[in-house]
């Protein structure tokens, strides 16, 4: 009889120890010291469009999703049967305007030497006075027609250089350094003017979204200093800001790993990375974060 009550003694002090150990774990205290708040997420990006002006059709995609581009980098190649025409029908009109040009000048010129001939004719008293006139009033009809056509030729070249232009646009290129994320569309797709192709993030602008439970927001502010932890570098930590503090409060998602399970309102907040060094963090790469809103206390690292 002694004998069941020890065993039965030493099950409720193993069940409350253990219960107690839960309680403190998750739900009695924080899993850092006071003055430290730990949160996850996933790194994420604003995300840049790669869009076309024009509608066309896809030729070529040069990327595949994961490729880190350069600014100014060539993406996409479309073709536009649209533009092509215009630049076809510009290089025409620019070529009849120089032929204008060079007509008219020919008669510019032609013009100015008759009217040199019929002056000094004039003066020798070989040609009247009407004809030397005359002969000055062509030329000074010659020389608006020239004027005129020089107009016309500017406007063409402005026309072709605009066209040309516009089948430069064709071939999308990287607006920014990034990763790419996303390809929308494949080649042979036709897509519409406006139509966004490929979506990049800037490797430089990333951020940590994480969610803190509803009783410690009150302990954050724009500005607190943050590290972020990554399963591929465990002693790497990286410096973040807190950037943004969502002003209402939403159900734990799912995804979300909280220390107390029985949270069930957080606050979105975003942890802006200070820097990346070699780019080596991406987009959708799991992270852990601990966010400092007392100095004074020393860092640690995430405790789950």
């Amino acid at each position: 009889m002694m004998m069941r009550r020890v065993v039965v003694l030493l099950i409720l002090a193993v069940g409350i120890v253990g219960a107690w150990w839960a309680y403190d774990r998750f739900v009695g205290v924080d899993a850092l010291p006071e003055g430290l708040i730990q949160a996850n997420g996933r790194l994420e990006g604003d995300p840049v469009l790669v869009s076309s002006k024009y509608p066309g059709r896809i030729a070529a995609i040069e990327v595949e999703e994961g490729d880190a581009v350069r600014a100014g980098d060539s993406l996409v190649l479309l073709e536009s049967d649209e533009v092509e025409a215009r630049v076809r029908q510009a290089e025409a009109a620019t070529k009849a305007a120089e032929h204008e040009v060079a007509a008219f000048r020919s008669q510019c010129e032609q013009a100015g030497r008759d009217a040199d001939r019929f002056r000094e004719l004039y003066a020798e008293g070989t040609a009247t006075k009407r004809e030397a006139e005359q002969a000055e009033l062509a030329e000074q009809v010659s020389m608006q027609k020239q004027t005129a056509a020089e107009a016309n030729r500017q406007r063409a070249e402005a026309a072709y250089d605009e066209v040309c232009a516009a089948l430069e646009d064709l071939t999308l290129t990287a607006p920014s350094d990034g990763v790419v994320t996303n390809r929308l569309y494949e080649p042979g797709a036709v897509i519409a003017a406006g139509a966004p192709v490929l979506t990049l993030v800037d490797l430089d602008a990333l951020y940590l979204q994480v969610y803190v439970p509803e009783r410690q927001i009150g302990k954050l502010r724009r500005g607190l200093a943050a590290r972020i932890h990554t399963d591929a570098f465990p002693d790497r930590p990286f410096n973040a800001t807190v950037s943004h503090i969502a002003s209402r409060a939403e159900f734990t998602p799912k995804e979300v790993q909280t220390p107390d399970e029985r949270v069930k309102l957080v606050y979105a907040v975003k942890l802006k990375l200070q820097d990346n060094p070699d780019h080596v963090l991406t987009p959708g790469v799991p992270a852990d974060a601990v966010i400092r809103w007392d100095d004074s206390v020393p860092w640690s690292a995430p405790v789950w």
